[in-house]
């Protein structure tokens, strides 16, 4: 009886050890309590992650992409593992449902986790953990899946849904920022707001690997973090458009250059290097009198840009003689 007595405390003892074990692996884990998106444009193949939390910098764990492979959100008590390993699983031909059942299946904590996938084909495949904490849980449906877990009520992933299916004629970052702004707006996470984050991938693999993400915006730690985060993309839009004038100059096509000149100065008016470098695309290609107008307002605002000025044509980045670089300088 004494032996039975020992046995059996020896036993309770290694069942608590392994559970208190098992609890501390879980609670070592990342939070990322949050609401996310994984999507696909059905017309240009790009890929999308989005994503919210009340947790700082949460775009650093949970959203996954590589362009012509997918895109993975991977969030609750977060198993970071399945961000690569799922994009690896994918990359070598498993589909997005069969790769999350592998990864899921393996993991001894899945009941506290919530994770999305989506492949090339705009196959989505979701999975929630019944100790997700409520409101929790996701809608899978052609080219995108949404989740979220830790709501403030279960009208949020139903409005995220919505707001994808109603925004299809927007470019992908922008509906799936319209899909987040909804979310927010249903009730978004019972703590607040802290953090948030936006990936685009390419359709197809793209052979330089910082090619890879088309956009890459990150939000870590604001009281606003989807304003800020909308705010971003818009400047990211600029700069495209900036990089599209760029371009046309090189083309030796100006009027297309002040064309996407223009439309980046009306998303970020304020912007002096914008300006700046649209003045010197001027001078460049024989008009110098419109430069010395926006050269003008530049140097009233920052004298440092006429001291750059001075030092362009040493680097062959302003071709003009030495009087039209005076009558810039001396403004």
């Amino acid at each position: 009886m004494k032996n039975l007595a020992i046995k059996t405390f020896i036993l309770f003892g290694i069942i608590i050890q392994f559970y208190t074990s098992k609890a501390q692996n879980i609670y070592k884990d990342t939070f990322a309590h949050t609401f996310s998106i994984v999507a696909r444009d059905e017309v240009t193949g790009e890929m999308a992650v989005g994503v919210q939390s009340h947790w700082f910098s949460v775009g650093t764990l949970v959203s996954w992409g590589k362009s012509g492979v997918g895109v993975v959100a991977t969030q609750s008590f977060v198993n970071p593992a399945f961000g690569p390993d799922g994009l690896r699983l994918m990359s070598e031909g498993t589909n997005a449902a069969d790769a999350l059942e592998q990864l899921v299946g393996k993991d001894e904590a899945k009941d506290f986790r919530q994770v999305a996938f989506l492949d090339t084909n705009g196959k989505a495949s979701a999975f929630t953990g019944k100790k997700c904490i409520a409101s929790a849980g996701h809608i899978v449906a052609d080219n995108y899946s949404v989740q979220a877990n830790m709501m403030l009520n279960d009208e949020v992933v139903p409005a995220m849904a919505k707001a994808f299916e109603e925004n299809a004629g927007l470019p992908l970052a922008e509906r799936v920022m319209n899909v987040l702004i909804a979310a927010q707006t249903a009730g978004g996470d019972i703590r607040g707001k802290q953090s948030a984050a936006l990936i685009v991938v390419n359709a197809t693999p793209v052979e330089n690997s910082w090619l890879d993400k088309k956009i890459d915006l990150r939000v870590d730690d604001h009281q606003d973090p989807l304003i800020e985060l909308q705010r971003l993309l818009m400047v990211h839009r600029a700069y495209e458009f900036m990089n599209q004038g760029d371009l046309a100059v090189e083309l030796g096509d100006m009027e297309k250059a002040l064309e996407e000149y223009d439309a980046a100065a009306q998303l970020f008016p304020d912007n002096l290097e914008m300006k700046y470098w649209k003045a010197v695309a001027m001078a460049n290609n024989d008009r110098l009198q419109e430069a010395l107008i926006i050269f003008k307002e530049v140097f009233s605002r920052d004298e440092n840009w006429r001291e750059l000025t001075k030092r362009l044509p040493k680097s062959d980045l302003l071709n003009l003689s030495e009087a039209d670089i005076n009558k810039i300088v001396e403004l």
